[in-house]
């Protein structure tokens, strides 16, 4: 591989190009958020992928996610729901002459429940304007970066210019609950010479904790309301091994107990009681109760070792229950179990974004260090390519009225076309 051309263009050329496709990169972002690309609905949303992707002149592919071949993975989680009809949409770049580095850029379709439509000022997909703030669920998690991306090559076509490496484009589905669409890219042979996820926040992730869905299944004594003294309700005795383990999340929020990278948040480490199902009828004392809990930890520990401890204090806060002779607990594993990420921040490929920024914004990046995953650990521990994350500003994610700074999404499209210039090279179109 040659040494990368220096990039003809100038920021002034770039952000000019940008600034012109805005009001086609507002409506193609309006058209993925009406999508309601939920876990297992992704399909719609994948076929405007697919064809914005033919658009750009990419060779468009379906990688069908073939679970057993990930089964004995390390970066594997116990998938949620069947594969069938669901697929990775990828568009590949392929210059003529390879003078530039390679570059992947990754993002997922898929978007979480929107809960109680009725307390959003408007439906969550019929995407709204109010400003710079577009509205809807997903729009900035993460489907603005989708858009960021997308345009950002567009830009330098328009320009008429094209990277001079091999440059993928990835719209990946589960990465709200497993990351097994990004694991299957990987194992699928798509690598790179870096790879940038545009997710929300316009700071570059320096680290990211490692999370863990657990279930409890709680199995109690029912009996009629009107002697419920006399029984062990299922519900009640979940909430006392969630008390418990709140104490253990007390405890590795403890200052001397935290990552060095984290020591700076308020709260890093959340054990969120995310769902419950319980109970059978009003007047019995429920015999079952299912508890769905997201547990978070630091980087550095392994998922194993998170299930060790915490299976042990499930199983002592049972024992030392006066009930517990009455009482079934079952622990299972559906969804995440993702190791911990700490990012080398001075790599070349993540110096050369940091500039990129810098030369776009005027302002040096800033850094963070999330308390949550990213599909970043996959690039990063299971491919040893250079990966972090950086995207357009929003808030709200997971919660309601969800919403990106239009401005900030042409800011990071912008910063990721001068990126491609310089990292890839470029060459003339056709």
């Amino acid at each position: 591989m040659d040494t990368p051309t220096l990039c003809p263009l100038t920021e002034a050329e770039i952000l000019g190009a940008v600034a012109a496709q805005r009001d086609e990169a507002v409506a193609f972002l309006q058209a993925l958020v009406a999508e309601p690309s939920l876990l297992g609905q992704e399909a719609p949303a994948q076929a405007l992928m697919a064809a914005r992707f033919k658009a750009l002149g990419l060779d468009v592919r379906e990688l069908v996610i073939d679970e057993g071949l990930l089964k004995d993975h390390p970066g594997y989680s116990p998938s949620i729901v069947s594969y069938d009809g669901r697929v990775n949409v990828i568009g590949v770049h392929e210059p003529r002459s390879v003078r530039g580095r390679s570059l992947i850029l990754n993002g997922h379709i898929d978007v979480v429940p929107v809960g109680a439509e009725k307390l959003w000022t408007r439906p969550p997909f019929e995407p709204w304007i109010d400003g710079d703030r577009l509205h809807g669920r997903g729009a900035n998690d993460m489907k603005a970066g989708i858009v960021a991306y997308t345009m950002a090559l567009q830009a330098l076509q328009r320009l008429g210019w094209q990277p001079a490496a091999r440059v993928t484009l990835q719209s990946v589905i589960e990465e709200e609950c497993t990351g097994n669409g990004a694991l299957a890219c990987l194992l699928a042979g798509y690598g790179a010479d870096a790879a940038i996820i545009p997710e929300p926040g316009d700071s570059l992730l320096s680290a990211q904790l490692g999370v863990m869905w657990m279930t409890l299944d709680v199995y109690g004594v029912p009996v009629h309301a009107a002697v419920a003294q006399t029984g062990v309700g299922a519900i009640d005795f979940a909430y006392f091994l969630v008390g418990k383990l709140r104490e253990l999340e007390a405890e590795w929020n403890q200052p001397q107990r935290r990552h060095p990278l984290y020591c700076g948040h308020q709260h890093p480490i959340n054990f969120n009681l995310g769902r419950i199902e319980g109970g059978e009828w009003t007047s019995s004392v429920p015999n079952h109760c299912r508890v769905d809990m997201r547990l978070g930890f630091y980087p550095g520990i392994k998922p194993a070792q998170v299930r060790e401890q915490v299976e042990a204090l499930i199983r002592a806060a049972h024992a030392g229950h006066p009930a517990h002779d009455s009482v079934t607990v079952e622990i299972s594993y559906h969804g995440f179990q993702a190791e911990g990420v700490v990012v080398d921040l001075q790599q070349p490929a993540l110096q050369a974004l940091m500039q990129a920024h810098h030369d776009i914004t005027g302002q040096a990046a800033t850094t963070f260090a999330v308390p949550a995953t990213t599909d970043v650990r996959f690039f990063h521990l299971y491919g040893n390519i250079p990966s972090t994350c950086y995207g357009p500003r929003g808030a709200n994610i997971h919660g309601v009225d969800e919403w990106v700074s239009i401005d900030s999404l042409q800011q990071v499209t912008a910063v990721l076309a001068l990126y491609i210039a310089r990292w890839c090279g470029l060459e003339p179109r056709g």
